[in-house]
């Protein structure tokens, strides 16, 4: 069996290995405006949702050990194993090559304290570090990412001008040559660049940060902290799709409590229903996701 064969199996191992429904948050989700074809994807999925009421001050300073110990966290329970090591040889072996998509959005990017987590679990997992690169925009240069054969997928979960929210699944959108081709349509067709050869059937599991959130803006690169919020997650999950669908009733909800009405988002977020539908990705249905729970619950909204 081939090492892309061998990612491919184990992640659609653990993404298999779901249970039961969780309950939505209150409101109608644009996940739910439309009937999900039973051949889309039929398996169920599980993601990890951890929070610590101590991971960011008041200041959005990251406090390093924290960040590690809710990622390990996380990690052990979608492997199902007790021991951190053991968790993360389940994702990744030395043999890998390791590209950690990560996220540089001046505003809101993905904490350098989390970047270091990943990559020390990567290397201790056997990988050498010149096999290990965290990159953003230029993965399409940089060696490693050409020589990849795992990836790991990170970036924080906000509201987009182009797609209605920043997510997993766009965040790969510049392993594409030209990214704007896929911005027609709310950027409906996203799903589409996990096909590409470069990252196709790669990625190995999917960090969406929900430390503090952006849940409203307009405009392509509108930023007010007033619409951010200690949160205080992450969303963790070998199905991108499903983490981004869980990150979608985290800000939903949210939407709801500072509105106090259901507030559609400025451009619809659909690409993250498309994804299941259309290009099979993973699970958007709520009703077919299991999140698992860890940590501080005070304020979690779903």
């Amino acid at each position: 069996m081939s090492r892309h064969q061998q990612g491919l199996t184990r992640r659609d191992f653990i993404r298999n290995a779901a249970g039961l429904t969780v309950a939505g948050a209150a409101g109608v989700s644009v996940l739910s405006q439309q009937d999900v074809s039973a051949q889309a994807a039929p398996a169920k999925a599980k993601v990890v949702l951890v929070r610590d009421a101590n991971v960011v001050d008041a200041d959005w300073k990251v406090n390093a050990k924290i960040i590690q110990r809710m990622l390990d966290d996380a990690v052990k329970e979608l492997a199902g194993e007790s021991d951190v090591a053991a968790a993360w040889k389940r994702f990744i072996q030395p043999n890998d090559t390791v590209g950690i998509k990560t996220n540089l959005w001046e505003n809101l990017r993905t904490p350098a304290e989390l970047e270091a987590a990943i990559k020390r679990r990567v290397i201790e997992a056997g990988v050498p570090e010149n096999k290990v690169a965290l990159d953003d925009v230029g993965i399409l240069r940089n060696p490693v990412f050409q020589q990849a054969t795992a990836l790991i997928n990170t970036r924080p979960m906000r509201t987009h001008h182009w797609s209605g929210v920043g997510t997993l699944i766009k965040n790969y959108i510049v392993f594409s040559e030209k990214p704007s081709q896929w911005h027609e349509d709310a950027c409906a067709n996203l799903a589409g660049v996990w096909d590409l050869p470069v990252c196709k059937g790669k990625t190995r599991l999917n960090i969406l940060v929900m430390l503090t959130p952006l849940f409203h803006g307009k405009g392509p690169q509108d930023f007010n902290k007033k619409y951010t919020w200690e949160y205080k997650g992450l969303v963790v999950g070998s199905d991108p799709v499903a983490c981004d669908a869980t990150g979608l009733r985290i800000l939903e909800a949210k939407r709801k409590e500072f509105f106090q009405a259901d507030e559609p988002f400025a451009i619809s977020p659909k690409h993250i229903r498309v994804a299941e539908e259309k290009y099979h990705l993973g699970v958007a249905d709520a009703s077919r996701i299991e999140v698992k729970k860890l940590g501080w619950a005070e304020g979690i909204l779903i």
